[in-house]
């Protein structure tokens, strides 16, 4: 389990499921028991509307509530991090002792050893091959991927550092401390639905509840507090969960997470891409050899045998401003979130196709701008055997 930085921000996590639940309960009692049972059933006679009510109310109920637990057990236990580096791992556990041991005050100095501006310069840096061992990564402008300074490591693609967990997430979405943490890779599928199920059963209690204000209002019965209260808190939920469902529809369907769609207009995204070993730089790309050279005193020791046959060139080029890489179309970008079926889309059970992706081409499905790029910038296609290297 990843815990928020703040203690504020944690026991927030904690105390929401407890005003969620609240909410829940009240709505329940109001229509079950004020609108159904009492209104519907026993002062109007209408036993049709108040069935029809409670099984539409229980489904949609039932639904929120599967899909809740999934989003909040996801988010805790399955964040979707990337692995720390070692340094970071060694500096967050002196702050620890420092904390335990009460030493809050320790110097500036010491206090920034935490941070690693600069990427690690090791040839064998850990997790270096992950990136190499693909036909396709993001990468900085010397080719290498890009660096954390707080985790001290390689940032896969897609991956942004949250502050709140002080951590990165592989596709953060955003940080939303009402399903209990950031939301990413492993659990927007789940929040789509959470959010989508919420939406839907608010309106049947906004619905209920009108119904019965509506009717009393006329009959010049006086008004039930509850009732509206019930109606205001789910006005309000209903608002805010209808918007964020289609919000997130929309990120779906074009394949981007909320701080993707933030910059999406001005970004440029810089791709390593595959190319013959050997290949030549050109003035439209310039080109990176992995691994990376050994340095001694003097000149480049000789690369292992290990290292010579994994030995990879890639050429360094840049997207237009907008474009994205990892767009599949609309159907195929919210299949690869939401699932292969319409019972995958319904239901809070699988977990998302992206997020168990394997291939060794890239991290991510790439789209048809990846091939695109191949012939905007004439990179060499790869040999037979180029390609069938693992």
């Amino acid at each position: 389990m990843v815990a928020a930085r703040t203690a504020s921000t944690r026991w927030l996590v904690r105390i929401i499921p407890l005003i969620l639940a609240g909410c829940a309960g009240l709505a329940t009692y109001v229509v079950v028991k004020r609108v159904c049972l009492d209104y519907f059933l026993q002062t109007q006679q209408k036993n049709g509307v108040a069935a029809a009510f409670l099984a539409l109310y229980f489904f949609l109920f039932l639904c929120m509530l599967l899909s809740y637990f999934r989003v909040f057990l996801e988010i805790q236990h399955n964040p979707g991090v990337t692995p720390l580096g070692e340094r970071a791992v060694q500096q967050r556990e002196r702050e620890r002792q420092r904390k335990r041991q009460g030493r809050k005050g320790e110097s500036d100095l010491e206090a920034g050893e935490r941070y690693e501006a600069c990427a690690d310069s090791n040839p064998d840096s850990p997790g270096l091959e992950r990136f190499y061992s693909k036909d396709v990564f993001v990468c900085n402008t010397d080719g290498r991927p890009r660096w954390c300074s707080s985790c001290c490591t390689w940032k896969v693609d897609r991956a942004h550092h949250c502050s709140e967990l002080e951590r990165c997430v592989k596709k953060m979405d955003h940080y939303c401390p009402w399903v209990g943490g950031v939301v990413g890779e492993t659990s927007f599928k789940f929040f789509v639905q959470f959010t989508g199920y919420t939406a839907l059963y608010c309106i049947v209690v906004i619905v209920a509840t009108v119904i019965c204000l509506k009717s009393k209002l006329e009959s010049g019965k006086g008004v039930d507090g509850l009732v509206i209260a019930a109606l205001a808190i789910s006005a309000f939920f209903g608002l805010f969960t209808f918007t964020m469902t289609a919000t997130s529809i929309r990120y779906a369907i074009v394949n981007l997470t909320n701080v993707d769609y933030l910059k999406s207009k001005n970004i440029v995204h810089q791709l390593a891409i595959r190319v013959p070993w050997g290949t030549q730089g050109t003035p439209k790309y310039s080109v990176i050899t992995y691994p990376l050279p050994k340095r001694s005193g003097s000149g480049h020791e000789e690369a292992s045998p290990r290292d010579q046959l994994a030995i990879r060139t890639f050429a360094i080029v840049k997207t237009e401003m907008g474009e994205n890489p990892w767009d599949l179309g609309p159907y195929r970008n919210w299949k690869s979130i939401m699932g292969n079926s319409p019972i995958d889309w319904l239901l809070p059970i699988k977990p998302s196709p992206c997020a168990v992706y394997e291939n060794n081409e890239s991290f991510y499905e790439m789209g048809p701008l990846y091939q695109q790029l191949r012939g905007r910038f004439g990179l060499p296609e790869l040999s037979s055997s180029e390609k069938d290297e693992v």
